[in-house]
């Protein structure tokens, strides 16, 4: 039976940024558990044909003193890129979102294509993660970064979980096209005005710079995709189809059409705390983008907000192992 300090549930950023943040800290003895074949979460990008499109956050702005340091370290690294905006820059990976998280991931130890069952609460003794093959993983501290409807379903043996049963979260589908010729989408690449009733954004990922093909992004509203989300998917991206039409330009043709279906895209309602420590003796701690810093001023999740929850959550419990 493998025997972990830390166990992390999740290689989305928050994940990463735990660990990091444990690892900067002196914690070594942790493990990442992702149920997926890479990490990254919402830091999603996908090969399509030659090409490829993001298909989850496409850029990030910052706002804090921490995340803007790490920002000049990437950009000097050749990771990322200003890609527009002001006053916030717009910044962006320079060979898609899911390769940054690849290389802020990379020396990490982290266990992929893993899924968790439950996390049982050891109240006095180990805390206990359960994989879906049966196996056991002994943690004396676990962090639980999936989206919190996810987690409440691991954590229903464990005390606490109450305060997290408000928490709710809206889908978004996203339409990823990619077209004969140059789309009509204007530099550089980003639309999220006069758009139609129930599109959120619209990206040409050849324009953004990570596409050798035409390959165009287009997001629906929470509000949109939730009304459609019991729809097969053919009719879904059919409707989403019609809008990337608008953008295919004179003479061009659609080549290829597919549909990413995000379940919990955004928190509806967030928590006004980057972790919530639960268990019978604190021991679990659930974090990510919803879970939010006292002060924050953007008051919603994103990029940002996992980022520093992740990092709140690798210090409190590096302080708890050290007995600070």
């Amino acid at each position: 039976m493998t025997t972990k300090e830390v166990i992390i549930i999740g290689g989305g950023l928050s994940g990463i940024m735990a660990a990091r943040t444990l690892i900067e800290n002196g914690i070594t003895d942790i493990l990442i558990i992702e149920k997926s074949k890479s990490v990254g979460g919402r830091l999603a990008t996908r090969r399509i044909q030659k090409g490829k499109a993001d298909h989850g956050a496409q850029f990030f702005t910052v706002r804090s003193a921490g995340l803007q340091k790490d920002v000049e370290n990437w950009l000097q690294s050749g990771w990322i890129k200003r890609w527009f905006g002001n006053p916030y820059p717009r910044y962006t990976s320079v060979n898609g979102m899911n390769a940054l998280a690849q290389k802020l991931a990379e020396t990490l130890p982290i266990n992929l294509n893993t899924k968790v069952s439950s996390i049982r609460d050891g109240r006095d003794g180990p805390l206990e993660v359960v994989l879906d093959n049966g196996e056991k993983i002994i943690g004396e501290h676990i962090i639980v970064t999936a989206p919190v409807p996810q987690a409440l379903t691991l954590l229903s043996e464990v005390r606490g979980t109450e305060l997290l049963n408000t928490i709710t979260f809206a889908p978004c589908f996203v339409g990823m096209f990619t077209f004969a010729n140059e789309s009509i989408v204007p530099a550089p690449g980003h639309k999220d005005e006069q758009l139609p009733p129930g599109v959120e954004r619209v990206v040409d990922h050849h324009k953004k710079g990570i596409s050798s093909t035409v390959t165009v992004s287009v997001y629906m509203t929470g509000v949109w995709s939730k009304k459609r989300f019991d729809l097969e998917d053919d009719t879904i991206l059919g409707e989403i189809q019609k809008v990337a039409e608008l953008h295919l330009g004179e003479g061009n043709q659609l080549v290829d059409a597919q549909l990413k279906r995000w379940k919990y895209a955004e928190a509806e309602e967030v928590v006004r705390s980057p972790y919530v420590e639960l268990g019978s003796d604190k021991r679990v701690m659930v974090c990510g983008d919803a879970f939010l810093r006292e002060k924050d001023e953007a008051g919603r999740t994103r990029f940002e907000s996992a980022y520093l929850s992740g990092i709140s959550a690798g210090e409190r419990v590096a302080e708890k192992l050290k007995g600070t």
